[in-house]
């Protein structure tokens, strides 16, 4: 079986990961800088290589683009799904901050609650609950 770990490739990988680890609620686990592998370019030492942070409860891996800028495409949101309305409010909430709302969490017609977000970094988000928990709000 395998695991999926959502890899995100970042203009400033530190920024974006507090801001989601303040968001969700998490910590950085482990940062390595480019400036620890041999022969690094000076402009290029502090970026980081690789971190591992917890948000949500949920593993993530991020790294600096050093060499280019980031494209982001619409083929691939990231979804979050919440055991109640109230914490699936606060996130959305949190991850809307500086972003841009694509569609207001609202009460769907099978039952859940359900939004999208393009936060400030430009990673699209999928805020959901499950039916259940829809139904009891």
């Amino acid at each position: 079986m395998a695991k999926l770990t959502p890899y995100i490739f970042s203009e400033d990988a530190r920024a974006q990961a507090e801001f989601y680890t303040q968001a969700l609620g998490g910590e950085i686990q482990s940062l390595m800088t480019f400036g620890q592998t041999p022969g690094t370019p000076e402009a290029v030492k502090d970026k980081v290589m690789h971190m591992s942070f917890i948000a949500g409860g949920i593993q993530f891996f991020m790294s600096d683009s050093p060499f280019g800028p980031i494209t982001r495409g619409t083929g691939m949101h990231l979804s979050l799904e919440f055991a109640t309305d109230e914490a699936a409010h606060e996130a959305f909430d949190k991850l809307a901050d500086g972003g841009n709302v694509k569609d207001p969490l609202k009460k769907q017609f099978w039952g859940s609650l359900f939004g999208v977000i393009e936060d400030k970094f430009g990673v699209l988000w999928q805020v959901t609950t499950p039916h259940e928990a829809a139904a009891q709000a």
